[in-house]
C-alpha cells in the first residue's frame, strides 16, 4: 500500500560517519577547507516533488531520527567502473545497484536498515526531473525508477530525488536526503581501511565478476569486497534478495573493523579515509556540510555495531511474472516500526538498581564502554528456547541439526548464512553471529 505524505533524502552510510570524524581529529584550517571543498565537489541537490520545499540542512543533535536512502549506483562510466563491472562497457547506463532505507533512532542509540530488492516489482508516483515531469509508472522494476530519472532529467539529481519520492510513497516515510555511491568507489574506501575481514561459508567461484574464494576467513582488498557484495548466481540461490543479505553483512565488518582498529584515534588514517571516502559520494545538500556530518558522526560515537538491525524487505513472487518478486504485505510491519521511530528489535528494559551499583563502582572515563556492554545485542535479545541448544552466541541448534537465529528465529542456511523466516521461507536477513561465530570464530 502506497502512503503519500503531505510535507515532504550501499551501505555506504557508515563510510560517511567515518569519512565525516576526520573534521574532528583535524584542527588545521587547511585540511578543514580541504575536507570542505570534497564535500561540496560531491553535493547533490534533490529535487523538490509536488508540494514540497527545498530541505535544509539536517541538525543532528536536535534528537530526532534521521532517515536517509542510501543507493549504489550501477554505472560503467569510466575504466575503473567497467572493469569492476565484469568487462560490460555499456557507458550511459544508470541503474539503482542496491538500495538500502536507513533510519537513525533520535537517541542514536541503534539503526534500522531495510534493503530493497532491485527486482521487486512496484507503482511509482509521478516525479520531477530537472527537464520535465516523468508519470507515474505500474509494475515496473524498482531499480528502473532511478535508470528513468537519469534518462530523463539527464543527471543524478533526478534519478536520486525520483528514487527518493517512490520510497517515500511506497513506506509513508518522509526521507528528505541520500547518499550515492558507485563501484569503483565502494573499492576505494574498503581500500582506505585497509580491507575488510569477511566470512565465506561455503567455497565460491564466479566467472561474472571473478571471485574465486575457498571456505573460511578471508581479508579482501577494495576489488575483492566489492565483487563478493556484487555476486550473485554463484552464492545461495542466485536471487537479488539474498545479494542484498551480503551487502547487510560487509556494512558491518566494515563498521567492526573501523572500531576494531582505533581508527577514530589515529588522524592520518582517518584523513585518508575521509579523502578516499568523500571522494566517492554524491551526498544531497540536507548532509552535504562538514559541520552537519562531523555533529552527527560524533552524536554516534558510543553506539554499538550489534545495534544496527539490518533487514530485507520480505518478498514474494510476483503474479505477473515468474522471475520477479513483489513486496508482501508483512514488509509493513518494518516500516510502521519506522514511521513511529521503533527499532526492529525491541530493547528490554534494564534494571536500574543494578544499573546504578555497576556505574558506582566504575569509573567515570569507562562511561562509553558501559553504554555499550550494557545494552543487550540484536544477537541476544531473543532467549533460546527450552527445545533448542546455545551453539554460539547468537546462534541455536534444534533437535534435528537445524540452526537457528537467536535474534530473529529464523532458519540459518549453513551454504550462505542468509536467516529465514521458518514458517513462510522468506529471507530476514543474514545472520553475522552464525558466519563470525561458528564458521569463523575468532579465537
Amino acid at each position: 500500500m502506497a502512503y503519500r505524505m503531505q510535507h515532504r533524502v550501499r551501505n555506504t552510510v557508515i563510510y560517511v560517519l567515518i569519512a565525516a570524524l576526520a573534521f574532528v581529529g583535524t584542527a588545521a584550517a587547511a585540511t578543514l577547507l580541504d575536507i570542505n571543498g570534497t564535500i561540496k565537489d560531491g553535493e547533490v541537490k534533490i529535487i523538490p516533488q509536488k508540494g514540497q520545499k527545498e530541505p535544509k540542512l539536517i541538525d543532528p543533535n536536535a534528537g530526532k531520527p534521521i532517515e536517509l536512502l542510501v543507493m549504489g549506483q550501477d554505472t560503467r562510466d569510466g575504466a575503473d567502473n567497467a572493469s569492476i563491472g565484469g568487462g560490460d562497457t555499456s557507458e550511459g547506463s544508470h541503474q539503482a545497484d542496491t538500495t538500502m532505507v536507513v533510519q537513525i533512532s533520535a537517541d542514536r542509540s541503534y539503526i534500522n536498515l531495510v534493503s530493497i530488492p532491485r527486482d521487486s516489482l512496484v507503482d511509482a508516483p509521478s516525479c520531477e526531473t530537472s527537464k520535465g515531469t516523468i508519470s507515474a509508472q505500474y509494475n515496473v522494476m524498482f531499480n528502473s525508477i532511478f535508470a528513468n530519472g537519469y534518462t530523463t532529467g539527464d543527471d543524478l539529481a533526478s534519478a536520486a530525488s525520483c528514487t527518493v519520492n517512490a520510497v517515500n510513497s511506497l513506506t509513508g516515510l518522509n526521507i528528505q536526503n541520500f547518499i550515492v555511491v558507485d563501484f569503483n568507489g565502494l573499492k576505494d574506501m574498503i581500500n582506505a581501511i585497509g580491507g575488510v575481514k569477511i566470512c565465506i561459508p561455503s567455497d565460491v567461484k564466479d566467472p561474472y565478476t571473478g571471485l574465486d574464494l575457498t571456505k573460511g576467513l578471508h581479508q579482501l582488498d577494495g576489488l575483492a569486497a566489492t565483487q563478493y557484495a556484487r555476486t550473485r548466481y554463484s552464492l545461495g540461490d542466485g536471487s537479488d534478495v539474498q545479494r542484498t543479505t551480503r551487502q547487510q553483512y560487509l556494512i558491518k565488518q566494515l563498521l567492526q573493523q573501523a572500531l576494531d582498529k582505533n581508527i577514530f584515534t589515529h588522524t592520518s588514517e582517518l584523513y585518508q579515509l575521509a579523502k578516499s571516502a568523500l571522494k566517492s559520494l554524491n551526498i544531497s545538500q540536507g548532509l552535504a556540510d562538514t559541520a552537519t556530518l562531523a555533529g552527527l558522526a560524533m552524536s554516534l560515537k558510543n553506539l554499538n555495531v550489534s545495534h544496527m538491525y539490518t533487514r530485507t524487505l520480505p518478498v514474494v513472487q510476483a503474479p505477473s511474472d515468474p522471475n520477479r518478486v513483489v513486496w508482501d504485505s508483512s514488509a509493513d510491519e518494518l516500516w510502521t516500526k519506522m514511521r513511529e521511530g521503533k527499532p526492529f528489535v525491541e530493547q528490554p528494559a534494564q534494571d536500574s538498581s543494578s544499573s546504578d551499583s555497576a556505574n558506582t563502582n566504575n569509573d567515570s572515563s569507562n562511561t562509553s564502554d558501559q553504554t555499550q556492554d550494557s545494552t543487550p545485542s540484536d544477537q541476544d535479545n531473543a532467549q533460546a528456547t527450552p527445545q533448542n541448544t546455545r551453539v554460539a552466541d547468537g546462534v541455536e541448534k534444534t533437535a534435528d541439526g537445524k540452526y537457528i537465529d537467536t535474534a530473529t528465529g529464523g532458519e540459518i542456511d549453513t551454504e550462505t548464512g542468509a536467516v529465514k523466516d521458518i514458517n513462510t521461507g522468506q529471507v530476514l536477513g543474514i545472520s553475522e553471529a552464525y558466519l563470525n561465530n561458528v564458521v569463523c570464530p575468532v579465537q
